[in-house]
């Protein structure tokens, strides 16, 4: 039997570096949510947890989700597509847009993460990012980069930025200046494509791109704790272009709240491990 599990365990990790070859080769390949939790679940220390549906609201299906947050009873959305970008503040009930802040057509909207009173923004290509202040939405401050703007948050000191690899970056709000890095891995093998990110209770909370996996993980050494599958949350869509991309947390009610590209639904849901 142990001879049958590393069997098992070598065939999915070589799967699963053929599919990035091919993905890197530029084949259109999908990073599913089968492949992905085939590889997590034989890793027998992780810890598969299971949600629980609380209630769902209203979501503009023309936003093409990038970043999401929750504050003071409102969710913060990011929205991405070149022309069609914007940083907006949303009743959640209702699903109506109290503020936007349209970004110019040479930039692609991507994470968007809150520290103190300042609104964070990444782009995705242009090496811009951009600081708001959370009450008037005016941009005060610009920064850079020189990789991909993908997914943000912060652990309350450091801003925590994701560039499309396995890589998570901290960051100084201030200067701007790489303090450290990690590489998200699972059992040895890294998970690339890390997207949208939440910091939640000492962890980082990282939606893997075009699968429905959120992973949990440790931000001390990059370490995959367990992880969430949200493939049965909302079936109906294209799993190619309509990808699950949005994670807030409710502190208070310790609730998540998700959504995707283009999904006309916000979920807020609750979870516990299987």
């Amino acid at each position: 039997m142990k001879q049958l599990i590393i069997h098992r365990r070598v065939l999915l990790v070589l799967f699963l570096i053929m599919l990035l070859t091919l993905e890197r080769r530029g084949f259109t390949l999908s990073f599913s949510a089968r492949t992905l939790s085939s590889l997590l679940s034989i890793q027998t220390d992780l810890s598969c947890y299971l949600y629980t549906l609380v209630k769902t609201y209203p979501h503009d299906t023309r936003a093409f989700s990038q970043g999401l947050l929750f504050h003071e009873g409102a969710l913060y959305e990011s929205t991405g597509l070149y022309g069609h970008s914007s940083l907006r503040k949303i009743d959640l009930n209702t699903g109506k847009i109290l503020k936007i802040a349209p970004l110019s057509s040479p930039y692609f909207g991507e994470g968007l993460t809150l520290l103190g009173n300042t609104l964070y923004q990444l782009t995705w290509q242009s090496g811009m990012g951009f600081r708001y202040d959370l009450i008037t939405f005016k941009i005060t401050g610009f920064f850079h980069y020189n990789f991909e703007g993908w997914g943000i948050t912060n652990d309350g000191h450091y801003l925590i930025i994701s560039d499309g690899t396995a890589t998570l970056r901290f960051i100084d709000p201030g200067t701007f200046s790489e303090i450290k890095r990690i590489t998200v891995q699972a059992g040895g093998q890294e998970i690339p494509w890390l997207n949208e990110l939440e910091y939640i209770e000492g962890e980082i909370f990282a939606n893997v791109w075009q699968s429905d996996i959120i992973l949990r993980i440790n931000p001390q050494n990059g370490h995959v704790s367990g992880w969430i599958d949200l493939s049965c949350l909302h079936p109906d869509r294209s799993p190619q272009e309509d990808v699950l991309n949005g994670i807030a947390y409710d502190s208070k009610q310790r609730h998540l709240f998700v959504t995707g590209k283009n999904w006309p639904l916000v979920y807020e849901i609750t979870i516990q491990k299987k």
